[in-house]
Parts: structure tokens; C-alpha cells; sequence
């Protein structure tokens, strides 16, 4: 499958709360880098991201627009709330190999009634 469908298939898994789902579509030794926290790397991190995302909020993807960039795809999403952010996809043999997401999590905290880490309120002293 190309990129751009496997994105459209994690979106509608994403959507779903399907995190067995999610997990065959990423290679084993794949690498998820939201960039608002440290790389995971393999399935069994990524899994635990989705396990506790999932629990915590209320997610969905709403495409605004899917590049296809060769082995790459670039996913510019929003949510119901507002929020923006963009996902690139490394995706070879038909598996995620790499996932780098951007997005505001102070924001996603606020909109979701998340706790804000006391960090995120911090001068960094």
C-alpha cells in the first residue's frame, strides 16, 4: 500500500480507539517521536503511548490534508476543539518505520482538562 492509504487506515483506527489496530501497521523496531516528549522506540512504547492517550482523552483526527512525499506522508490534522498539528510518516513495506508528530500539548492538556505539568508553568529555574 502506499503511504498516503496507510495513513488513512491509521486515521480510521486512530479514530476508532483501535490501538491493535494501530500496532500492525507499525514495523516492529519503529520509532514514534512526538515531539513534545522523548522518541519511543518499538511497538510495545508506541502501544503504551496510544494505552494511555487513549484512557486520558477524548481524540480525533480530522484530516485537513495527506502529502505524499515518495516513502513519506504528511498529515496536516485538526480535532473537534481546534487544535492543529501535522504527523510525517516514514513508511516502508507497507509498515510505519518512523512518526514524528507536532503539535501544542499545553493546549491539548487545557482543551482536554489534563492537569498541566507544573514544568509547563515553570520559568525553567
Amino acid at each position: 500500500m502506499k503511504p498516503t492509504e496507510i495513513v488513512n487506515t491509521w486515521i480510521e483506527r486512530f479514530n476508532a480507539g483501535d490501538i491493535d489496530g494501530l500496532m500492525e501497521l507499525y514495523a516492529e523496531d519503529a520509532v514514534n517521536h512526538q515531539v513534545v516528549a522523548a522518541p519511543l522506540r518499538g511497538r510495545e512504547a508506541i502501544r503504551k503511548l496510544f494505552e494511555v492517550e487513549f484512557e486520558r482523552a477524548e481524540m480525533t483526527c480530522i484530516p485537513e490534508k495527506i502529502h505524499d512525499a515518495g516513502d513519506w506522508a504528511i498529515l496536516e490534522w485538526k480535532d473537534p476543539s481546534g487544535l492543529r498539528g501535522c504527523g510525517f510518516f516514514h513508511i516502508t513495506d507497507s509498515l510505519i518505520r518512523f512518526q514524528r508528530g507536532y503539535f501544542d500539548q499545553l493546549s491539548f492538556f487545557r482543551l482536554q482538562g489534563i492537569p498541566v505539568p507544573e514544568e509547563y508553568l515553570s520559568k525553567g529555574k
